[in-house]
């Protein structure tokens, strides 16, 4: 069975699949590609997609460049399809949303302490992958969100190798803003928007971005993601104000500037700017308190085995998601134990977990289904997983996130140890 049309959908009484399937493979669930376009951006091409296929979803609602990794967040794409965001289980000639499986299965999933706190898997993660940069925009806070019935969104950035071969057009990220940059000059790139650029870019500064390091990004921070493929673990929403005008030549819409915020304040230029975190935005040590190079997790580490931390640090005291890369080498058997329920993509190579087969596609038409993505229960990554590499050439590599207050250990940005 190779494509999604092959599948049966089920939407109600998932329970018994789920829980047949965990058996099966003991503590894990295959899931299939969630595929994500966006109309205002351009693909960059290193998603693995077939080319034939970046316009999948329709010339109108744009190329695809995004993928979605053991995703309960619904998408809030304008005209989209009614599950777009959201991750499905394989099992058994069928499929389900791991959104229904976490709702049946509550802790037995995910684990007592976020099912108890949340009711859901509150997180996800992502590739991005564009030719060039996005518009300089801010997520949302949860007070903010909330304001329009949604929640904030936190995010963090890895920028993966094995998927960034080539930069694309503009590998660099502004953030934030410049010291000493005041509330009118922001208020005053607003007045410009239908200006041309209305020039907020002029008031930030600009890192170039480097494969095999990231950052950790808090809600109400302005950034302009650069064009390297990009591995996002954050929080479940999909929130957003886009404060730059005009990018790379094309438009950036008022409407996606106030998607996510009250109607009334649409126009409100004031509220707008107050939107912005502003002692965060102005932070002169910006780059040490939001950098991340990669830490490896623990001391020592079997033969043949490197486990490192590539997100990490809190967001307003709160650990809201972490992120580890294994990498095993050819013919290395080992078992990785976990502190909690984790999202897992192979980015490189080809093995086992578990009783589950892995492999790191080519190339993906867009409703193949593929042995490169699972979701781990808690109670087997507190058990321990079984990792075997069975190529004879090429490093296993597999990057795995993990929901809110999962690793106490893990280290605060900087690479320090807490405490």
């Amino acid at each position: 069975m190779k494509s999604v049309k092959d599948l049966k959908t089920v939407s109600s009484n998932v329970k018994s699949l789920a829980e047949g399937a965990l058996a099966d493979s003991g503590g894990l669930l295959r899931l299939a590609p969630c595929w994500v376009p966006r109309s205002f951006l351009q693909p960059g091409k290193r998603l693995k997609l077939a080319p034939d296929d970046l316009y999948a979803f329709g010339l109108n609602r744009g190329g695809i460049d995004e993928r979605w990794f053991a995703s309960t967040t619904p998408c809030t794409n304008e005209n989209r399809t009614p599950d777009e965001g959201l991750s499905y289980v394989v099992v058994a000639g069928k499929r389900f949303t791991l959104a229904d499986a976490v709702s049946e299965l509550g802790e037995q999933l995910i684990g007592s302490a976020i099912w108890n706190k949340y009711r859901k898997w509150p997180v996800y993660s992502k590739f991005f992958d564009n030719m060039g940069p996005i518009p300089h925009h801010m997520h949302q806070s949860n007070r903010q969100a909330a304001l329009v019935g949604q929640e904030g969104k936190p995010e963090s950035y890895y920028f993966p190798p094995q998927h960034n071969n080539v930069g694309n057009n503009f590998p660099y990220t502004f953030f934030g803003l410049s010291p000493g940059t005041t509330k009118a000059q922001v208020r005053q790139c607003l007045e410009n928007w239908n200006k041309g650029d209305n020039g907020i870019l002029d008031l930030s500064v600009a890192h170039r971005l480097k494969p095999g390091t990231g950052w950790l990004v808090g809600p109400c921070i302005l950034h302009a993601p650069g064009s390297l493929c990009t591995y996002e673990p954050q929080w479940g929403s999909d929130v957003f104000g886009m404060y730059q005008s005009l990018v790379e030549g094309r438009e950036v819409p008022w409407s996606l500037l106030v998607k996510d915020m009250p109607k009334e304040k649409h126009h409100d230029l004031d509220f707008i700017v107050e939107q912005l975190d502003w002692e965060a935005n102005v932070d002169p040590d910006f780059k040490r308190n939001h950098y991340l190079e990669p830490v490896a997790v623990g001391a020592s580490q079997p033969p043949g085995v490197m486990d490192r931390w590539i997100v990490y640090g809190r967001v307003h005291g709160e650990q809201l998601f972490t992120a580890k890369e294994l990498t095993i080498e050819p013919g290395v058997k080992c078992t990785i134990k976990d502190n909690g329920a984790y999202g897992l993509i192979v980015v490189a190579g080809e093995g086992r977990m578990n009783k589950l087969r892995l492999n790191c596609p080519k190339m993906i038409r867009f409703h193949e289904l593929t042995e490169d993505e699972v979701f781990c229960t808690e109670s087997a990554a507190k058990a321990g997983v079984t990792f075997e590499n069975t190529s004879a050439t090429e490093p296993l590599v597999c990057l795995r996130y993990f929901g809110p207050e999962a690793n106490p250990e893990a280290p605060e940005v900087g690479g320090t140890k807490p405490g």
